[in-house]
Parts: C-alpha cells; structure tokens; sequence
C-alpha cells in the first residue's frame, strides 16, 4: 500500500509475496543513493496496520471433486469441511501462481491437506481449493495440484475491466466464503 501511494523514483513495478517483495527499478536508477532511505522507509510501513476493507463475500457452491476426499483424509463430514472452511474470514496474503490467484489464510489447521501428489493439467476457472495450510480460487483456467472442493462464479480475474479493476482481490483485503 506504501509503494502504490508513494513509489521512489525509479521503481517500473512491484511483486509483494509472503515475505519477500520484488522490486524492478528503471535501468539508469542509482539504487546505492536510495537504498538506505527504501530501507527506512520498509521498516517504518511494516509496523503500520494495512487499512481494513469490507470483506469482499464470495459464494461458494461445495460440489468439488475433492471435496469427500477431504473430508474422509481429516475423519469429518462433507458439512463439517463446508462449515470450517466457510467460518473464518481469510486474509489475501499475496496473488500468485496465476493471474489474480489468491493466497489466503488462515485455514482451520484441521482442514490442512497435502498437495494433489500429480497435478491436473485443467482446473476451470472458479474453482476454490485447498493446498498445504492455504485456501485459494483458481482465477482462470490453468493446471493446478490444489484439492478442489467447490466453485464461484464471481470473477477474480478480468482483464477487460478497467487497470485498477482487472483483480477482484489485493494483497490485505478480507475474504469471506458464503456456502450457496
């Protein structure tokens, strides 16, 4: 949020992941000079609470392929993986993987599951998953080797809609998973 409202000269873009941030600066920058105050800088905005939005409600159908597997892996039933996955409002840790794919957390520890052990070569678009500790949507069509258990309709990626538009969700924002 601090690089979008005040980037340093110089800076072409930007990547935020978990704990890293990719910084592309123009050729011709002089990082040595602006090194030490980007440093400053970083440490002073990540003390700084990211301002909350409004959760942004995605409604969910649980009708993924996975979805009894998951549940039959952590000894639960389909309505109880649907509860403990619907409860909690997750935060976007970073977008990756594909465009506007969402890493979110935090997942309920119990419905914690390994990746798929040989990925898909298709997952559709809209498709909600989980892998590892993390629960995302599949923002477009792609191979993935997250275990699917349900899907949206509501689009996550749209590159059509205006530049500050084309992802649905951002880095910081909340997300909150309504079972339809």
């Amino acid at each position: 949020a601090d690089l979008e409202r005040d980037p340093p000269a110089g800076l072409r873009e930007f990547v935020p992941a978990f704990t890293t941030v990719l910084l592309v600066f123009e050729p011709d920058c002089r990082l040595q000079e602006i090194a030490p105050q980007l440093l400053q800088r970083f440490k002073e905005s990540a003390t700084k609470p990211i301002p909350a939005r409004k959760p942004v409600e995605i409604p969910v159908k649980y009708d993924g392929p996975d979805l009894d597997r998951v549940a039959e892996l952590h000894s639960l039933g389909r309505e109880q993986v649907i509860a403990l996955h619907s409860a909690p409002v997750y935060k976007v840790y970073m977008l990756g993987f594909s465009p506007g794919f969402p890493y979110l957390g935090e997942l309920d520890q119990r419905l914690h599951t390994p990746r798929l052990s040989s990925p898909r070569p298709r997952v559709p678009r809209g498709s909600v998953a989980i892998g590892g500790a993390h629960t995302g949507i599949y923002s477009v069509e792609s191979p993935g080797g997250w275990n699917i258990i349900g899907h949206t309709s509501t689009t996550i990626f749209d590159p059509s809609r205006d530049r500050a538009e084309v992802f649905l969700l951002r880095q910081g924002d909340q997300v909150r998973f309504l079972p339809i």
